[in-house]
C-alpha cells in the first residue's frame, strides 16, 4: 500500500524559523553593569555592581536626568619568566551603562562611594522649577 505525504513548500522553507529567539542582546562574553534604582521623595538611589573594579577607574556624569556609569579594568602583566598562560576568564575592558530618571538631579549635592565592589549613589531631585506668569507691557 502507498502512502501520500502533502508537501508544503513554505512550511519547509520557515521550518525551525521561529522555533529559536534571536538573542539580540551585547555578547554574553561582556559584562554588564547590573543596577538596582530606588526613588525616595528628595532624591534617587542608585547601586550598581563593579565586582573587581577599583574607584578611581569609575567615572560618573549627570546631565539632566540623565546618569551615565563608565568603568574600566585594565590588563595587568603579572607573567613571570617562563609561565605561560592556558586559559583566562577574567574581562579586561570598558563597561558602561546609562539610563534616564523622571527628574532631573542636584549634581552638586549629589555623592558617591564605592564599597565591596558596589557603586553606590545618592542623587538628590531639584527642585521643580514653576512657571511664572511674564507681564506685558
Amino acid at each position: 500500500m502507498s502512502s501520500l505525504n502533502r508537501i508544503d513548500p513554505l512550511d519547509e522553507l520557515f521550518r525551525g524559523f521561529f522555533v529559536r529567539p534571536v538573542d539580540l542582546s551585547a555578547s554574553r562574553d561582556t559584562p554588564a553593569i547590573k543596577v538596582d534604582v530606588k526613588e525616595q521623595d528628595k532624591s534617587y538611589r542608585v547601586l550598581a555592581e563593579l565586582p573587581g573594579m577599583k574607584k578611581e577607574d569609575i567615572h560618573v556624569s549627570i546631565d539632566g536626568a540623565q546618569v551615565s556609569i563608565t568603568a574600566e579594568r585594565k590588563q595587568e602583566k603579572e607573567l613571570q619568566e617562563g609561565e605561560r598562560v592556558l586559559r583566562t576568564e577574567r574581562y579586561f575592558g570598558k563597561v558602561s551603562r546609562a539610563f534616564q530618571l523622571g527628574q532631573e538631579i542636584d549634581e552638586a549635592q549629589s555623592s558617591a562611594r564605592f564599597t565591596d565592589g558596589v557603586l553606590e549613589l545618592d542623587l538628590p531631585k531639584k527642585a521643580a522649577v514653576q512657571a511664572r506668569r511674564l507681564a506685558i507691557q
